[in-house]
Order: structure tokens, then C-alpha cells, then sequence
């Protein structure tokens, strides 16, 4: 859609990735059935606020994502808020440090 693939399970970069060369890619999430997701992130912003506004950003992309396969927008926020929260109180898994060299 936007560019080529380096591998058939990698969605290709936005737009703005190849338009702009200040353009950084701070956000890689993977996951695998019965798996943890896992993810790599790049601290971009001195103020860690900015990671709330990109999350609330993720999920209207998703519910946006969901509304054009049939399915009302408010209802999938309130799932993810629903989710979110529930993680959030309790994790199903621990975050690790997958490149920690210590």
C-alpha cells in the first residue's frame, strides 16, 4: 500500500516515513498466538505525556480500522478502554527487556 515489504507479515510504513527526513519510527509491535506481544519502542519526546497521546492515538487508527469492517468506532474504544484497564490493574504478562545486555 504505501511502500514494499521487507517480509509479508511487515506492514509497510506510512506516507510520511519516506516524505519527510526527520521521520522516525518510534513504535514495533508483534504478536503470535498464545504468545506475548513483543514490541520495540525509541524514546523520542522528554515529556513521557507524549506516549499517552500517541497510545489515544492508536486506538482511534483502530477503531477506524474496525469501523470499516462493519463495526461501530464507540464500541471498539470502549472495548480497548475496557481492556486497557484491565491490564493495566492487572498484567497478563511481565514487560521485559528483550535487548537488555546486562
Amino acid at each position: 500500500m504505501f511502500g514494499s515489504r521487507k517480509q509479508s507479515s511487515e506492514l509497510d510504513p506510512p506516507p510520511i516515513a519516506g516524505s519527510r527526513g526527520d521521520a522516525v519510527e518510534v513504535l514495533r509491535v508483534w504478536a503470535a498466538p498464545g504468545s506475548p506481544q513483543q514490541l520495540t519502542l525509541a524514546y523520542v519526546r522528554k515529556d513521557p505525556g507524549a506516549w499517552g497521546l500517541l497510545l489515544a492515538d492508536v486506538a482511534r487508527h483502530a477503531a477506524q480500522a474496525y469501523q470499516r469492517e462493519g463495526q461501530d468506532p464507540d464500541q471498539v474504544i470502549e472495548r480497548i478502554r475496557e481492556l486497557f484497564e484491565a491490564e493495566w490493574s492487572s498484567p497478563t504478562s511481565p514487560a521485559e527487556d528483550l535487548f537488555d545486555e546486562s
